[in-house]
Parts: C-alpha cells; structure tokens; sequence
C-alpha cells in the first residue's frame, strides 16, 4: 500500500517498536515506486538493530545509506560524519531512522531547527512507531506520555502513528486485531492520524477489514 507521507520523513519509536524494520521495508517499497530514496541511520542509541544491517539490500535497489562511523562495530559512541542539511536540502525522499528513548530525541534535537523548517513548508513528516506489547506503551495512555516525552525533547512534533504491535517471532494475527483498538483510542488521545496498521509476511493476514494494512517483510535479525 502506499502511505500519505511527505518527501522527508523522521520516524520514532520505543526501543523494540519494531521502527527500524518499518524505516527499511518502507524505502523499499519507496524505491519500488520509482522514487530516490536516501536512509540516514540515526540511530545512535542501539548498536544491535541499525539501518546500517540492510546495506546490502538497500544497494539492489539503488538506496542511499547514510550511517554514522563505526556503525555495527563494538564502538560505544558512533561519530556523525555526514551533513543532515544538506541531505535534506537536496530535494530527494529522505528517510530518518532515530533512536529509541530519550537519548535518541535529544540527538535529533541537535537538529530541530533545520527539520522544523522542512515541517513549515509541509515536506516533512515525524511519525511514531507503536508497539501495544512493548514496555511503557502497551495502553494507549502510556503511549501518549511516551509520544509527548519524544516530541519535548526532540523539540518537534509528531503527524502520524502507525500501529506497528508485535512480538518478534511470536507476533500472532490476533495479537494485531487487537490492538487496533488501542491505536484507535491514541490516535484521538494525541490528534494525530493513525497512518496504518503493520502486519509481518509470516503470518495469516488479519481477516476483521483493518484499513489501511501494510505487510511487512521481517529484515531485522537478531545478533545471536
């Protein structure tokens, strides 16, 4: 399916909502459509589940990947080396992938004012990834609190959810039947559009008419 989104795109989300998975079977299907598609690897938070895995698959498809030094490496701190203004100002689809919690808020905030800009000019959108079984976001109370955290300190503001409910291999059809409700419910609680509902390619698809639907293909691989 294709999903109503701007031509640079800032996508969040709790440690283990599955955002990274959603950011990279998102610039496939972005490349797909004929569009050229640049994937900044922001994040900085989380050494095992980075953009940077996809490397390989990306460049079948013509995918830019830019990461920070030392990504997947043993180094604590991954240094930025490549310009993110610049990567916006140069007109292409841009897909940033941010780190999980606060600590990947406070480094996008480095560059709320330049993103800002893209937002006021309607060419950027931040949406949240939302898993209803992770912690400290499986009700849609939690998930606000969370979501205004992310924006306070990115110092942006969020446009979109999707509902992205798993559990890794254990995710069942009913597990994302269920929690349409609760995205439902968030989506009223914060004003913002509930972008989709994902569901991976290993499992039977919903049958209760969830709209919009996008199946996932499931790239991220566990370290061990």
């Amino acid at each position: 399916m294709k999903l109503p989104l701007k031509r640079i795109v800032v996508v969040t989300g709790h440690y283990g909502s599955g955002k990274t998975n959603f950011t990279a079977a998102l610039a496939l299907q972005l490349a797909r459509e004929g569009k050229k598609v640049t994937v900044v690897d922001f994040d900085l938070v989380n050494p095992y589940f980075r953009t940077a895995d996809f490397a390989e698959a990306f460049a079948e498809k013509g995918i830019t990947l830019r990461a920070p030094d030392f990504a997947n490496t043993n180094v604590d701190i991954p240094s930025i080396q490549f310009d993110l203004g610049g990567l916006a100002a140069e007109g292409e689809t841009l897909l940033i992938d941010v780190g999980g919690d606060d600590d990947g808020a406070v480094a996008l905030g480095r560059y709320s004012h330049m993103l800002n800009s893209y937002a006021e000019t309607g060419e950027l959108d931040m949406i949240a990834v939302v898993s209803f079984r992770r912690y400290l976001t499986r009700t849609a109370e939690e998930a606000q609190t969370y979501l205004q955290s992310i924006e306070r300190v990115s110092r942006m503001k969020l446009t979109g959810i999707v509902n992205n409910t798993n559990l890794g291999a254990e995710t069942t059809t009913e597990m994302i039947e269920q929690s349409v409700a609760e995205a439902q419910k968030l989506s009223q609680l914060t004003d913002l559009p509930l972008i989709c509902t994902t569901a991976p390619e290993t499992i039977s698809p919903p049958q209760t008419g969830i709209c919009p639907l996008m199946t996932l293909p499931v790239m991220v691989k566990l370290p061990w």
